[in-house]
């Protein structure tokens, strides 16, 4: 779903009119317009008002469903992990941001090296 479907969703299912959204969450009345039809995009600012205002994450603004979250293949190792004791999980935790860490250098590296 694009951002203005959920923006209009939104605004619908709290019954507010396109002014009355816009006076709630600070913004101008035409910037809304122009986001719920498409023609602009919110700044982060405005996007940060948006969720506050209308009470839900930025991500939900930005992301389809399941676009942030694991991959189908790490869903059950990170549910499994979700269940393992703090000391264990952040073992996990650890090991994970090394990995992270190591390929993120690999890729920066590599991509010096074409220049």
């Amino acid at each position: 779903m694009s951002l203005p479907t959920r923006l209009i969703g939104l605004r619908k299912q709290h019954g507010l009119s396109q002014q009355a959204m816009a006076d709630a969450i600070g913004i101008h009345v035409n910037s809304l317009k122009k986001y719920e039809t498409g023609q602009a995009q919110p700044s982060a600012e405005a996007l940060k008002k948006i969720a506050l205002g209308l009470h839900v994450s930025a991500d939900f603004l930005l992301f389809e469903e399941h676009e942030r979250g694991p991959s189908k293949d790490l869903e059950l190792q990170f549910e499994a992990v979700s269940q393992l004791p703090p000391d264990e999980r952040k073992v996990v935790q650890e090991v994970l941001e090394s990995l992270i860490i190591k390929y993120q250098t690999r890729r920066w590296d590599s991509a010096r090296g074409s220049q």
